[in-house]
């Protein structure tokens, strides 16, 4: 993770790094999802939700209650596929960098 260790990507632009690696972790967990051969019943839900995060990492200002949002969504469509769960931790982890809306003033 960047954050973790207090590095800054090296783009040559002003993107903000929790953005990219937003849009790095839901780009990886659409292609893992779209490699599994088995079918459930909440896919089109987790790839709709992952189509609306990437969306949101291009914007370059994510919501961050949409964020959270869709993660929730994403998470329940996809938590019982094991397959899934680094690209899905890596996800959350993403989400978690713009921090708790709460807390923002």
């Amino acid at each position: 993770m960047l954050r973790s260790l207090g590095q800054r990507p090296v783009t040559g632009s002003d993107e903000d790094p929790r953005v990219a690696e937003l849009r790095t972790a839901v780009s990886r967990l659409r292609r893992e999802l779209a490699a599994l051969p088995s079918d459930f019943p909440d896919r089109a839900i987790a790839e709709d939700e992952l189509a609306t995060l990437a969306a949101m990492a291009v914007g370059g200002a994510p919501e961050i209650p949409r964020l959270r949002s869709s993660l929730l969504l994403i998470a329940g469509a996809i938590g019982s596929v094991s397959a899934l769960a680094g690209g899905l931790r890596e996800v959350r982890e993403a989400v978690d960098l713009f921090g708790d809306p709460m807390q923002r003033g």
